[in-house]
């Protein structure tokens, strides 16, 4: 009797070591976990992402990128190498390092949010300036390329009809 006792709490005691063991190993979560926490799509940073920090206290993050690159959904979209700003739920703001194109000028992205609960649009602020784009596109997480051009020819959009910078123009020239 006092060996089926002993086997007995041995097996109970290796039952209660495994399931701590089990939830102690709780991954950390990816930045994409995080926006998905947050209510926010997925696709909303490339899949470049080196590393992060993230106060779940006060929201503030930091996104660090393999390089600065470039995403083309409707608009072009650039990525500096560092992205930071405040997450709460359904909006990113004090965003920082994200810039889109319009015409032949760049505009930093000052915040993006969602509708809660949850619709076809996705908000991005730029200045004063509110634009409603389909969450669709920003479903998916989406490789970045580190040339604009290349961004544009991986588009739907015809490059003929995608503005250019002097810079890029400059950069085609010398290559």
């Amino acid at each position: 009797m006092a060996t089926k006792t002993l086997l007995l709490l041995i097996l109970t005691l290796l039952a209660v070591v495994s399931s701590t063991t089990a939830l102690s190993d709780d991954p950390t979560p990816t930045v994409y976990d995080i926006l998905d926490k947050y209510g926010l799509p997925t696709g909303l940073l490339p899949d470049s992402v080196k590393s992060y920090s993230f106060s779940p206290d006060d929201g503030s993050f930091v996104v660090e990128l393999q390089k600065p690159c470039y995403i083309q959904f409707d608009y072009l979209v650039y990525y500096d190498s560092k992205i930071t700003g405040k997450l709460k739920v359904g909006s990113i703001t004090d965003l920082d390092g994200i810039q889109v194109k319009r015409l032949f000028f760049w505009f930093d992205v000052d915040e993006i949010r969602v509708d809660l609960p949850s619709s076809d649009n996705i908000y991005f602020t730029v200045g004063f300036i509110n634009k409603k784009l389909d969450i669709d596109q920003f479903e998916t997480v989406h490789s970045c390329t580190d040339n604009a051009l290349v961004a544009c020819a991986q588009s739907s959009n015809p490059i003929s009809q995608l503005p250019i910078t002097v810079d890029e123009v400059e950069m085609l020239i010398t290559e």
